[in-house]
Parts: structure tokens; C-alpha cells; sequence
């Protein structure tokens, strides 16, 4: 499961920074799927409703905002990155906040643009990296880092470009997949060979990160990190919940002071 696809070529003006090529071919292909329930990115439009809500409820904490509110995140400056499609920057969008969605590929963008204008949504979106916003010394309320990092060429470098993005005060949201046997068993080989969730090649097990290990890309960028929530996936009931178990899917939220 990712929230980065891209082009067959680095956007003109983007430094390649941590950009893999590799990886920006293989979900381009993909690109003018993101909003099909049904099609290639259907365990993102599964993962959704459950992520957003542990999203939202943390944010409005953090922030102090009511999480029933029609527009809880009213005037919060959001970064997406690696927004593909705008499945998370469109709901943040609704909820008041000033999203500004990135991602490596420009055919993403526009498949995004398009669906925003459609929705009547106004949300900022470029084709430009991490490491190209830090350089030019942007910040927000919060950095929103989904399903990116498994995907990165050099983690110490995205992350650390991701974390200078944080405002004091702010916060950041990391989700990814944990390196373990049952990974390996569920979000690899379950996902791609079994239930055929996504293409086969779509993640590279030896890429995904353990809490610490990502928690070790944070830390020394001066954020602290408060929380680790797992995402289990019911087969059964065929949803997601939030939950202690880590072994998968998770997220990490860290707040810089």
C-alpha cells in the first residue's frame, strides 16, 4: 500500500534528492486509478476511513480544536506528501485546513488537480520533493508522510527534509510497513500473490522499517516521538482498525516542541 506513484521522468525544476526513478515508473502506470474503490489502489480507499479518523482525532488534540466540528482543521497549513491521487488531501481539504499536496510525478498532480477542481475543492498542488520544500524554507502545521518512506532511495535524507517541514509546534503523521515475518507474509506476498491487492513489485520487503529504525530517522531532527499505532486489517469483517499491534501496517505521530 503507497501514497507515492509517479512518472516515467523526474519533474522538470524537482532536485532528484531521495526520489527513486524505479519506483516513480512503476506506480505511473497506476496513476489514473486513484479514485477507482475497486481498481489497483483499493486497499488505500479500504484504509482510509480508519486512518483519517486516527488523523483527524490526533490533530484536533494536538491543536486544540473540536474533532466534531465541520471544519476542525480551519486555517492548519497541511503538507501531503506524496499525494497521488488527493485521497488524503481531499478530506483534510473538506475539514477547513490549507493543504498543499506534492508528489515526485506530474501526471499524479494532475489527475489530482482535476479531481479537486471537480469536487469544487481548493487545494495547492505541485509536482516538487520533500528536500525542494525544505530548501526553500516552507513549514506546517503538519507533514502528513504516508506510505512514502518504504519507497524512498536515501530515508536519512527524505526524512530529515521531512522533519525541517515541521513548524514549532507542529506535528507529523509517518505511516508505513514494519519489517517483519508477518509483513512479509501479509503485505507482500498476501497482498501481491494472493488476494492481488496491488501489482506484484509494488513494495520491496527489505525497504520496509521497524518503529525504531524510523524513529532513528526523527530524533535527531529535533521532533519528539509521542506515538506508534498499529493498523490491523480484519479479513473478515473486511476493515481496518487501530490497535497496538505494529507487526504490519503503522503509524507514527511525533511533535516538534
Amino acid at each position: 500500500m503507497t501514497a507515492l506513484a509517479s512518472s516515467h521522468r523526474h519533474p522538470e525544476g524537482a532536485p532528484n534528492g531521495s526520489v527513486d526513478p524505479a519506483e516513480i515508473a512503476k506506480f505511473s502506470a497506476m496513476a489514473d486509478a486513484w479514485w477507482d474503490p475497486t481498481g489497483k489502489f483499493k486497499p488505500l480507499h479500504k484504509l482510509n476511513p480508519t486512518r483519517l479518523a486516527y488523523i483527524v482525532e490526533r490533530v484536533t488534540s494536538h491543536f486544540g480544536r473540536d474533532p466534531r466540528a465541520n471544519r476542525s482543521l480551519d486555517g492548519l497549513r497541511i503538507l501531503d506528501i506524496g499525494c497521488g491521487g488527493g485521497l488524503i488531501s481531499e478530506p483534510m481539504a473538506r475539514l477547513g485546513a490549507k493543504v498543499t499536496g506534492i508528489d515526485a510525478s506530474e501526471r499524479n498532480i494532475a489527475v489530482a488537480s482535476l479531481h479537486a477542481a471537480r469536487s469544487g475543492l481548493q487545494i495547492e498542488y505541485r509536482a516538487a520533493t520533500a528536500e525542494a520544500l525544505a530548501e526553500a524554507g516552507e513549514q506546517f502545521d503538519l507533514v502528513l508522510n504516508l506510505e512514502v518512506v518504504e519507497h524512498v532511495a536515501d530515508v536519512d535524507s527524505y526524512m530529515a527534509a521531512c522533519c525541517t517541514l515541521v513548524r514549532p509546534g507542529g506535528m507529523t503523521v509517518v505511516a508505513t510497513l514494519n519489517r517483519t515475518v508477518r509483513s512479509l507474509l501479509l503485505a507482500k506476498i498476501g497482498a501481491e500473490y494472493v488476494l492481488r491487492w496491488l501489482p506484484r513489485g509494488t513494495h520491496d520487503w527489505r525497504r520496509f522499517l521497524r518503529p525504531s529504525e524510523l524513529a532513528a530517522t526523527i530524533r535527531p531532527h529535533g521532533l519528539l516521538v509521542r506515538e506508534i499505532a498499529g493498523l490491523s486489517y480484519d479479513p473478515f469483517g473486511d476493515r481496518f482498525s487501530i490497535g497496538r499491534d505494529a507487526a504490519v501496517n503503522y503509524m507514527m505521530m511525533a511533535v516538534r516542541p
